[in-house]
């Protein structure tokens, strides 16, 4: 089991989807990770879209979907369930862990969707984020 943020934000009535590079198939993929202790799921995801994505904001506490993917660790494949958390993007940040390692990018929704390629994930970019309101809830701005 995994746990994804699906950052978003909403510009000039448009919704935008962050994508970042997986490290080893620089695929475009949305930041996830395995869980952490003492942090409740959702929590992970917003620390994955940190590490990850440079990207501060507060994943909702219940996700909007899952999906399945084959994870390559090593020579081994592991079948990872993943459950996606929306999070509204409040800042975006010039130096964060995995800058060197991976590449992010701003998608309109629905090319966000075409970009990836596990279907399960497309889907919940369509079904999810393309139904947010126009102008998303955000916390502070700390970063």
């Amino acid at each position: 089991m995994q746990f994804a943020a699906l950052p978003y934000r909403v510009v000039e009535g448009r919704t935008e989807v962050l994508l970042v590079t997986s490290r080893e198939t620089r695929r475009w993929v949305i930041p996830k990770g395995w869980p952490m202790k003492g942090k409740r799921p959702h929590q992970a995801a917003t620390r994955e879209a940190f590490e990850e994505a440079g990207v501060k904001g507060e994943a909702a506490p219940a996700p909007v979907g899952g999906f399945t993917y084959w994870k390559k660790l090593g020579r081994k494949r592991l079948l990872c369930t993943v459950e996606v958390f929306l999070m509204a993007v409040t800042a975006e940040l010039k130096v964060w862990p995995e800058r060197r390692q991976r590449k992010r990018r701003w998608f309109p929704a629905e090319e966000a969707a075409a970009q990836v390629e596990e279907p399960g994930l497309a889907a919940i970019i369509r079904e999810s984020v393309l139904s947010v309101p126009p102008e998303p809830k955000s916390s502070s701005d700390q970063g």
